[in-house]
């Protein structure tokens, strides 16, 4: 019990003394701030899923009907036996040998002839040699004529061509021959004793030389250039030489296409219509087209200019023109419907050549100017409604300063020429504003069998003419073509031109009549031909033109000739 007690104040005696020491120390010792540094360790505690399945107590619940059944096996007697499979065979098409050379021979009503022949010869690999040879001509014989009407038209053509590793060229040359008549006279207005001192025939005759390069991978893409000699036997003379390149130039990391030209004409003609003085004409025109692509989505856009320098070699005269060069298209429907539309410009250089081409009686007295078309506006849809029919839709507005227009020449009190009995056409320019809408339709109904319909009305506001001579006011035409078996094939197709207008007068020094205008009443021409395949290089063919027989005017007074058989055999060769 003692010994309990002095514990007990040893005890207290050494907690006294503890806390009398600690009184003391903080009276002596200031207060610090002691951190503690130990690198961030961070973790991550496991996470418990909470495992609990709710219960839904529904009274609609319906129970499954327990569904008991049985089956009963019976015993089938069979006596199938499975044949073994075989593979299909595939019938291989016949091969069908490819000619590069043909020679064609027709003959017809109307003493015509129809030739052609077509040579294509390879020299070694990329290397080509070739040559063409067409000739139509026609005796004439159209009823009620009072003139020749017969015609000729030949033409000759030889070319070389070499592909190389980064370029290819192609050089080529040939000559055309054409005689035709003015036989288109008046009616009732000449005896026939003047008539009959008539000698109405007339010829023309080129020839031309040029060559092409295109390049595979350079800064140029291609050139061209050509050379025609043109003339008749009037002592009528036009040479031309037309050169074009077209390059990309680099801005940045785009790509501008541009092209340049150069087109040189000129000539003379031995008289005027009315008077014996000479017709001369020339000029110059350099041209430099650049433009630039953009491509977004279904958008695709052309911006671009042409500029184009005009000198008059005849006058000294200089102009300097610019056009637009912009068109556009949006795939509205993918391939089903496609908007289009842009708007371009260009000076157009008029030759006696292509005159002469699309109206071969005009005479030797021509008036050669180029045609400024300031714009040509033009929209329109286009697409396919399946895939075997396309179709086209669209409008066009044409701004043309100086446009050429085929006009009948008046006839002359005393002819001194042949061409001076109103029997044929000269050129007069304008300012003409045309409006157009054109719509067309191909049918593909199989591989065997193709039908194009086209058509296009126009309208036209012409500023110092009385009309817009000799351009109709509505064509249209339809295309044909069926491969009937292997051996039989056909084909057709129909033109349609609307009226047009002419005029007509009289002048000289004694009769001087007010000109009168004349009204060409529409025509459709219908053509036809069939042709049978004998063998792989022998085929023969027969032609049917102007079915329905009709005596239009193509031109004043100029009938066609009436409905025509030709029958003739094609044959194609290597050598």
């Amino acid at each position: 019990m003692k010994i309990k007690f002095l514990i007990f104040i040893i005890s207290i005696s050494s907690s006294f003394l503890f806390i009398n020491a600690q009184e003391r120390t903080k009276d002596t010792i200031d207060d610090q701030v002691v951190n503690v540094v130990k690198p961030y360790k961070p973790t991550i505690s496991d996470a418990f899923k909470i495992k609990d399945t709710p219960k839904l107590t529904d009274s609609n619940a319906v129970k499954k009907k327990e569904v008991k059944y049985n089956i009963f096996s019976i015993p089938v007697a069979s006596t199938f036996t499975p044949a073994k499979g075989k593979a299909a065979k595939v019938d291989k098409a016949k091969y069908v040998k490819l000619y590069d050379n043909y020679a064609s021979l027709g003959v017809g009503t109307y003493t015509t002839i129809l030739g052609e022949v077509y040579l294509n010869h390879e020299l070694s690999s990329g290397e080509n040699v070739g040559g063409y040879f067409s000739h139509h001509s026609s005796a004439g014989g159209i009823d009620s004529l009072l003139l020749d009407d017969n015609f000729s038209k030949t033409d000759l053509n030889v070319h070389y061509s070499q592909k190389l590793r980064d370029f290819s060229w192609k050089v080529d040359g040939g000559f055309e021959l054409q005689s035709y008549n003015w036989y288109g006279l008046p009616e009732d207005f000449y005896t026939n004793e003047q008539i009959g001192m008539i000698d109405p025939g007339h010829s023309f005759n080129s020839f031309y030389v040029g060559g092409k390069l295109k390049f595979d991978d350079a800064l140029i893409k291609d050139g061209s250039v050509r050379f025609r000699r043109f003339g008749d036997n009037q002592d009528s003379g036009e040479n031309r030489f037309v050169a074009k390149a077209s390059f990309d130039v680099p801005i940045q990391d785009e790509t501008i296409n541009t092209e340049f030209s150069i087109d040189y004409i000129g000539g003379s003609f031995d008289r005027n219509y009315n008077t014996e003085d000479e017709l001369r004409y020339g000029n110059v025109t350099f041209g430099l087209a650049p433009s630039y692509q953009m491509t977004e989505d279904d958008l695709t856009i052309d911006l671009g200019i042409k500029l184009v320098f005009l000198n008059d070699t005849e006058f000294s005269n200089n102009k300097f023109f610019i056009y637009p060069n912009i068109e556009a298209s949006y795939r509205l429907v993918d391939e089903i419907l496609i908007a289009y539309g842009g708007i371009k410009g260009d000076l157009i250089q008029n030759s006696y050549y292509d005159f002469a081409n699309e109206n071969p009686f005009v005479s030797p007295t021509l008036l050669i100017a180029p045609t400024d078309q300031q714009f040509s506006g033009f929209v329109g849809l286009k697409g396919k409604l399946s895939n075997n029919v396309s179709y086209n839709i669209k409008g066009n507005y044409y701004s043309e300063k100086g446009k050429a227009l085929y006009k009948g020449n008046d006839i002359v009190e005393a002819p001194e020429e042949e061409y001076q009995y109103g029997n044929s056409f000269g050129i007069v320019y304008d300012d003409v504003t045309t409006f157009s809408v054109s719509g067309e339709l191909n049918i593909d109904v199989n591989r065997n069998f193709t039908l194009g319909i086209k058509g296009e009305y126009f309208n036209y506001n012409v500023d110092r003419q009385a009309e817009a001579w000799n351009l109709p006011d509505v064509t249209g035409s339809v295309f044909l073509d069926y491969q009937i078996s292997e051996q039989w094939f056909a084909g057709a197709s129909l033109y349609f031109v609307g009226e047009r207008k002419d005029q007509s007068s009289i002048s000289g020094t004694l009769i001087n009549s007010a000109p009168i205008s004349v009204t060409l009443d529409s025509y459709f021409d219908a053509n036809a031909h069939v042709g049978y395949k004998i063998n792989d290089q022998l085929s023969v063919f027969g032609k049917v033109n102007n079915i329905a027989n009709q005596d239009y005017n193509r031109w004043t007074n100029f009938l066609v000739q009436g409905i025509q058989f030709l029958a003739g055999a094609t044959y194609q060769f290597d050598f």
